[in-house]
């Protein structure tokens, strides 16, 4: 990835319990969801290149910077020497994964065209955009994603931490609320994203909670 290859090292724990792909997944699902509501970028996306990166949490990065994306920049760590980011938390290290998404064009426009719905288009559409180099790198994500059901976090869209599951509204029109995403309120409505922006004049998937969208 243009971001950097995570150094992985073999299993050992320093002192640290190594968790089962399981308990990798329960133990920062919540924190996938929460971010996929919050910025648009399926939870299974977020979820499975953060397990792949990070090698299920036992890279070196991952240990020592709770680095879990390979992505470089700053740390103060006193413990490793290396050019990867350092952050404070796993949770810090998703949120900035889902803002580089958010940021950079070539990942953005994913957001509005495929949704929570389309793993795989994403997968390969986050390469073509060069965050991986590797050839191997899409199918190696989709497995992950595949073999542990991420795809079914992508449906938790709503309110309140993220785990509200998704609804299906009957009406007309639809005021925003708190953690809604233009792409997961189209996928819900089973609308197209394009569809909402034309018929409500929107430029961008900008969204302020209250505002009353026609559908």
């Amino acid at each position: 990835m243009i971001l950097g290859i995570a150094l992985l090292l073999p299993c050992i724990s320093y002192g640290q319990k190594r968790l089962t792909a399981e308990e990798y997944i329960e133990k920062h699902k919540e924190a996938a969801v929460r971010y996929m509501n919050e910025y648009g970028v399926p939870a299974s996306i977020i979820l499975g290149i953060a397990y792949h990166e990070s090698a299920g949490g036992t890279s070196k990065i991952a240990r020592y910077l709770n680095n879990h994306f390979g992505i470089k920049g700053k740390n103060n760590s006193t413990e490793i020497r290396s050019a990867y980011k350092g952050y404070d938390s796993v949770s810090d290290s998703y949120r900035d994964f889902v803002k580089l998404m958010e940021r950079r064009k070539q990942y953005n426009k994913l957001i509005d065209q495929y949704g929570p719905g389309n793993y795989k288009d994403w997968i390969y559409g986050i390469a073509r955009g060069g965050y991986a180099m590797s050839r191997t790198w899409p199918s190696k994500v989709i497995a992950i994603i595949d073999k542990y059901e991420l795809y079914e976090l992508d449906e938790y869209t709503g309110q309140a931490e993220g785990v509200q599951a998704a609804q299906s509204a009957s009406s007309d029109n639809y005021k925003v609320k708190k953690g809604d995403t233009l792409s997961g309120i189209a996928k819900r409505h089973r609308v197209t994203v394009d569809e909402i922006k034309n018929k409500n004049g929107l430029t961008s998937s900008s969204l302020q909670i209250g505002q009353e969208l026609m559908l």
